[in-house]
């Protein structure tokens, strides 16, 4: 395997024929629209719950997946009327005591609670701007020998140290212009596989936390432009998204192969980079061995 293919991946249709798409949106719906995406958010969770973990029964013969609206709405305590128009758009400012109590009747995490709040906050303007700061370039460095980058919102890798750049592979070579992980993972899917064997877990991941910049940036076209084409090229990205996922960027252990060393298993941590003005937040993701001190390399 090319280590310098992680990214760029080499070898994958050209984009421009990829994005082609007679709507602009890939099939996804809410893209660009808040209130359409509080629907297509509401309808996917609502999916995801069936009457037995709420109490109600179940059965059969039911033809819808997951709840009734008619059922989330008295789980909810408001009227069907309103719930109706909250997934058709046409309600467009519900009060905080509505979207806790479909929260609840959702059993929505802390994550996807802060994103249906986003959702209705009616957030409008120009997409924000990635600006890397010098100083951030020098804190790259200086956790060095600790793999480290950043990422946009769009998933976008935007700078990195020298091991980091090791640990993804390839991504100071010269030449390189596509550096999107959600690109990667859906569009070059048998490098991506290859390189994580927990390839489901980072495509959850990667889906969560587009939907979430979705809520944030509604007027970002080149989010939209990647929404649509990642939806339009490919099916395992639109079964991801129909399910609804938010995905905040935390901590925890993540296996990758690296080409080099092999399977390794590293812990992470990822800082916010609280957004200026103008511009978008970033996410600075560092790596290092686990508590014992060591990598977990394993045999590739």
């Amino acid at each position: 395997m090319d280590g310098g293919n992680l990214i760029d991946g080499t070898g994958r249709a050209d984009r421009a024929d990829r994005a082609k798409d007679t709507d602009g949106t890939g099939g996804i719906d809410g893209i660009g629209d808040t209130r359409r995406a509080l629907g297509a958010f509401l309808r996917a969770r609502r999916g995801r719950v069936t009457p037995e973990q709420v109490g109600l029964p179940g059965g059969r013969r039911r033809r819808v997946r997951g709840l009734r609206r008619e059922e989330l709405a008295q789980l909810a305590g408001i009227s069907v009327d309103y719930y109706v128009r909250l997934e058709q758009g046409r309600a467009t400012q519900p009060s905080p005591e509505v979207l806790g109590a479909l929260a609840g009747a959702l059993g929505l995490d802390a994550a996807e609670r802060r994103h249906l709040d986003t959702l209705t906050a009616g957030r409008y303007g120009p997409a924000p701007r990635t600006r890397v700061s010098p100083l951030l370039r020098r804190v790259l460095d200086s956790v060095a020998p600790l793999p480290a980058f950043v990422t946009n919102h769009r998933t976008d890798v935007v700078a990195w140290n020298e091991p980091g750049a090791e640990l993804i592979g390839g991504l100071g070579g010269p030449g390189r212009s596509e550096r999107n992980q959600a690109r990667y993972l859906f569009l070059d899917p048998v490098s991506s596989r290859a390189v994580f064997p927990d390839w489901e877990d980072r495509a959850v991941e990667a889906v969560g936390q587009l939907r979430v910049a979705t809520g944030r940036c509604p007027e970002d076209r080149e989010l939209a432009s990647l929404l649509a084409e990642l939806s339009a090229h490919s099916s395992e990205f639109r079964r991801i998204w129909a399910t609804g996922e938010v995905v905040m960027c935390t901590a925890g252990r993540k296996r990758l192969r690296h080409p080099r060393a092999g399977l390794l298993t590293l812990d992470y941590e990822t800082l916010h980079i609280p957004a200026a003005p103008g511009e978008t937040g970033l996410v600075l993701h560092v790596f290092g061995a686990g508590e014992d001190g060591r990598a977990g390399a394993a045999g590739s």
